[in-house]
């Protein structure tokens, strides 16, 4: 893992357990807040937290553009999670704008409000498994639409809730919220 350079997007959100997550996969991440930033990463996560604060910061930091050419001409791996996969994917009728880097439509809050998250098991079909993990849900979205080129990864009782779009991840819940590095160490190898 030499030539990894992992980072955590810090504009917002849930980066200490990311942090945590990445140096217990062996790499030693740094935080990202401006676009200079940016130069020598090769690995960067999109934490959870608000999606429209997140989308805001963004566009006032320059990095909206930035991540998606990166990641489009293949240099830059992008995992997401809750707030980051929805900003990671498309949903034409609902707020914050996407960057369009998965063919998934995201819909936001989708299994209620911050009352009703919970914990439950995750079925890992592809990337970290096969096998079962725990998942965070804490105002998760929902994926409703999944393009043909998005291979599905994990599913929790038969709804998918993790998906994999060539160097991108995107997953509705907070595996950084867990002591399980698995999904952590496997998105560094891509």
């Amino acid at each position: 893992m030499s030539s990894v350079h992992a980072a955590v997007l810090a504009l917002q959100g849930s980066v200490e357990p990311h942090l945590r997550s990445l140096h217990a996969s062996g790499v030693d991440p740094i935080e990202v807040r401006k676009p200079e930033q940016l130069a020598g990463v090769t690995h960067l996560i999109i934490p959870g937290g608000e999606s429209t604060t997140l989308h805001h910061l963004f566009k006032l930091h320059g990095l909206d553009t930035l991540i998606s050419d990166r990641v489009k001409e293949g240099s830059l791996a992008l995992l997401g999670t809750c707030a980051g996969a929805i900003l990671m994917g498309h949903h034409p009728d609902q707020a914050p704008p996407r960057l369009g880097l998965i063919d998934v439509d995201v819909d936001r809050n989708a299994y209620g409000r911050q009352v009703h998250s919970f914990v439950d098991q995750v079925e890992w079909n592809e990337g970290p498994g096969p096998g079962t993990s725990e998942g965070v849900f804490i105002r998760a979205p929902r994926f409703t639409r999944i393009g043909d080129s998005v291979n599905v990864l994990a599913r929790r009782e038969n709804e998918t809730v993790a998906v994999q779009q060539n160097r991108c991840i995107a997953c509705c819940f907070h595996p950084e919220l867990t002591t399980d590095p698995r999904l952590h160490r496997w998105f560094l190898g891509l």
